[in-house]
């Protein structure tokens, strides 16, 4: 199989200390393949779960091993790991990181090309070489494909001998039924002993196609988030002998450990244990096979799970959306086993494709490896399938519950890859989150209640990036039945900011109240972030009543949209970049009830309030322009301003290095690391106390910056952004697939997927039925959330000729257009499902 996968990213011994690649789907929770073959973070009983292994650190933890023989007799025994690297030798008792007992193989590298993570492993003392694949289906626009409970490990081993070899393969578990590492205990020594378990029973299982152990717990209360059933098992085949076993000795002073290593090294077959003597016992699952010199043969093993209870941020239980479609774990794997082949199939031609695309390679490693977010614990799914999202994940919570509007505006993943996940978010924003005078709460609480689940406090940002998200859920799906339900909400929503005492209370176009922001706190008077937030909102609503034959609203949109966007290059520019002008409210009586949350209200002095930008020069003052930019909708403010703003934070906030850097706040580049800052100013003037996070970086708000360069044909400055960012996630310092801000995981980061749309100039509307590329050579992937494909654009002379392929999906198109003024026009439109190509000559 490796053969076929596509390699992105390749990183060395000397880079895989902090690599963990999320195996796992869409809202189901995951466990992490890491650089040197390891099982880690193991997150599939819906808590965050970082650096827990279901055991206590030390050799019990679960692993794979390998036993060869030959002709001869001559055996070895080794874990399938790399080394230890030299950071982790230190520990109070001697056990730092999981099996440092175990022989190891002395050679490990990583390759990763997103959902697949490749580690190979040789020693010199081993007849074989090894590669471990893991992954996961991930097939855009099909999420419920890249939503199985399950993370597929298949060993590629390889005789490098001149003998034929006997090779078995093991893998290895404890049943962790009811342990999912937020209960724990500590002994004399001080250790984290997770707890939870109770009734735990390892069963054996044969079918016609699989053979395994299911495990599951007749003890653990069935309202716990940790219970459910788990299972590992493996495809029969002819050439294979299984084995297995349930349980081990008894675990006192590690022996069951001991047992199986003794039992396994003997022969590489397992003889059961006739009584399960722990409370949680060990599994043992092992494929004896035969290889002739120079042969390679394929061990494939399935983790699947079930773990139906999730509470969230809900105090009330919940039931995740997978568990809905599978009975337990081992209805997981005799679902899916036959529906495997293709779904590989499928997601290597995502993955394969995306590769051979032209788009530079910081560009696709930076949109490819944030996809994992869209798998971790960051994000979830209910019983009728609407998705949800904390900010990320800290290690053993979520991070800032709600699916907060405010983080969720700046990525364009989910909706460009799925979707109809991304309109379920846009449905529990309008129809649960927002009251009936429009104040949306930038926060939902669950469980869902209609129009009463926001929180109290609405934020200006979040608030109008629903609007522009609505619009672009809109023009993806073509869904117009989903503008008309949600069309009386919409400017509902829209027409919160003219409230009195409120953002835009004297509705001119101008953002002069006080406005809650993504920043955590509260901006007094016009400023850029919510005021190009507030123009997009402002033409996108103009475009949806236009549709909606609502005159009146369209006109007031429009005008609003004239004068606003005139006055903020007025008053704002400052001729190098936008900044915030103070304007306080004459009280705080004249703060409309829900845009300050009530604790900060009386502590706030209007004389001089705290955490401002004021002549800063904000990293994303232009996030409203990046989003206008991704949805078609033009420029928001002059088109010179936009350039010379982004040239300027490229000029003043970005860093060469962060040795001379002060920072009173969290690090998220150190070192000799290079950066945007989130703020600078460059000519004084800087608040005694600005907003907190000035000083920090962060890499959701530097993609925005660096996709706005490449809007603006800042291309070297927009790439150097990118991969800037990227080079800071390099597996030693940093894990590649976990981009983090207040949490692992973190949602904003997929802004990265915009960065695709941008190079590839790439713009689809599902109303008009129209698609849109750069006029320039090269090979692009493009996927509007409900299809995808290729588009290879060549030029001879003047002329164009494109070659237009669905690879999934179907698509409708009436108008096809290449760069700004070549247009191809399909008469009666034109109907391509999966598997069909279009031809085109410009």
């Amino acid at each position: 199989m490796s053969e076929k996968i596509n390699i992105l990213k390749r990183y060395d011994k000397d880079h895989l200390h902090r690599i963990a690649l999320p195996l796992g789907g869409i809202g189901t929770g995951t466990v992490s393949l890491g650089g040197s073959g390891e099982l880690r973070d193991w997150e599939v009983m819906n808590v965050p779960a970082k650096g827990y292994s279901t055991v206590t650190t030390g050799n019990d933890a679960p692993f794979f091993a390998i036993y060869t023989k030959n002709k001869n007799g001559t055996s070895n025994t080794k874990a399938l790991l790399g080394p230890i690297h030299p950071a982790d030798y230190q520990h109070y008792e001697g056990r730092s990181v999981n099996h440092h007992g175990f022989p190891r193989f002395r050679e490990a590298f990583f390759e990763a090309t997103y959902p697949f993570g490749i580690v190979e492993l040789s020693d010199k003392t081993m007849p074989v070489k090894v590669k471990l694949i893991g992954y996961n289906p991930f097939i855009p626009a099909d999420a419920d494909a890249s939503g199985i409970p399950m993370a597929i490990l298949t060993y590629e081993v390889k005789n490098t001998s001149d003998q034929e070899l006997e090779v078995s393969i093991s893998g290895n578990i404890r049943n962790f039924i009811g342990k999912d590492g937020s209960k724990h205990k500590s002994d004399w020594k001080g250790d984290f002993i997770p707890i939870g378990e109770k009734g735990n029973i390892n069963q054996y299982r044969s079918t016609e196609k699989l053979q395994g152990i299911y495990m599951y717990s007749e003890s653990v209360d069935k309202d716990d988030a940790a219970w459910g059933t788990f299972a590992i098992s493996t495809p029969k085949s002819e050439e294979g002998k299984i084995t297995y076993r349930t349980s081990s000795t008894k675990n006192d002073w590690y022996n069951a450990t001991l047992n199986f290593w003794d039992d396994f090294s003997e022969d590489g077959l397992l003889v059961e244990k006739d009584e399960q003597q722990d409370v949680d016992p060990m599994a043992s699952l092992a494929v004896l096979k035969t290889l002739k010199p120079g042969e390679t043969k394929t061990f494939t093993f399935y983790l699947t799970w079930h773990f139906p209870n999730r509470y969230a941020w809900s105090a009330e239980r919940l039931t995740n959306y997978y568990a809905t479609q599978y009975a337990d774990a081992w209805d997981v794997i005799e679902n899916q086993i036959d529906r495997l082949p293709e779904l590989t199939d499928k997601t290597l031609k995502f993955s394969n494709n995306f590769l051979r695309s032209s788009y530079p390679e910081e560009i696709k490693e930076a949109a490819l490896f944030n996809l994992s977010t869209l798998r971790s614990q960051t994000v979830f799914r209910i019983e009728d399938g609407k998705m949800f999202g904390w900010e990320g994940v800290m290690d053993r919570f979520g991070s800032c519950f709600g699916s907060c509007t405010h983080v969720w505006n700046y990525e364009q993943a989910t909706p460009f890859l799925f979707s109809d996940l991304a309109k379920t978010m846009r449905e529990v924003e309008f129809d649960y989150a927002t009251r009936e005078n429009g104040h949306m709460g930038f926060r939902t609480k669950l469980p869902l209640e209609k129009g009463a689940s926001g929180i109290d406090l609405a934020a200006a940002d979040g608030q109008m990036g629903t609007i522009m998200k609505f619009y672009r859920e809109w023009q993806l799906s073509g869904d117009s039945e989903f503008l008309k339900k949600h069309w009386p909400k919409i400017k509902t929503v829209l027409a919160y900011a003219w409230i009195e005492n409120g953002w835009d209370a004297d509705a001119d176009g101008v953002m002069e109240g006080v406005q809650h922001n993504t920043m955590d706190v509260e901006y007094y008077g016009p400023n850029p972030q919510m005021q190009i937030w507030y123009l997009g909102a402002l033409i996108a609503a103009e475009k949806m009543a236009d549709f909606m034959d609502d005159k009146a609203f369209a006109k007031k949109c429009k005008k609003l949209f004239s004068y606003g966007s005139k006055w903020t290059d007025n008053n704002l520019f400052n001729g190098e970049y936008f900044v915030h002008k103070i304007q306080v409210p004459e009280s705080k009586d004249a703060i409309a009830k829900g845009l300050v949350g009530e604790h900060r209200l009386k502590g706030l002095d209007l004389n001089d309030p705290y955490y401002q930008l004021e002549t800063g020069c904000l990293v994303d003052q232009l996030v409203g322009q990046y989003m206008a930019h991704v949805l078609g909708l033009g420029y928001l403010v002059n088109e010179d301003n936009v350039k010379t703003a982004l040239l300027s934070i490229q000029k003043y906030n970005k860093r060469e290095t962060m040795f001379e850097h002060f920072n009173n706040m969290r690090s998220y580049a150190m070192g000799d690391e290079k950066a945007l800052l989130m703020a600078s100013w460059p000519n004084g003037g800087r608040p005694t106390i600005p907003f907190p996070y000035w000083s920090e970086v962060m890499t959701g708000f530097e993609y925005t910056a660096g996709i706005g360069m490449l809007y603006e044909g800042m291309e070297q400055e927009g790439l150097e952004t990118i991969k800037n960012i990227r080079d800071r996630y390099d597996g030693l310092k940093r894990n590649p697939f976990d981009e983090a801000e207040c949490g692992h995981h973190y949602a904003r980061a997929m802004a990265s997927w915009a960065a695709v749309i941008a190079a590839g100039g790439f713009l689809y509307s599902g109303v008009d039925k129209t698609i849109k590329f750069k006029d320039k050579p090269g090979s692009y992937f493009w996927s509007n959330g409900s299809a995808w494909g290729m588009c290879e654009v060549s030029k001879d002379r003047d002329d164009f000729s494109v070659n237009f392929e669905v690879l999934h999906g179907k698509i409708e198109l009436k108008k096809f257009q290449l760069g700004e003024h070549k247009s191809y026009n399909f008469k009666g439109g034109k109907l391509l499902s999966e598997g069909e190509c279009a031809s085109l000559r410009f």
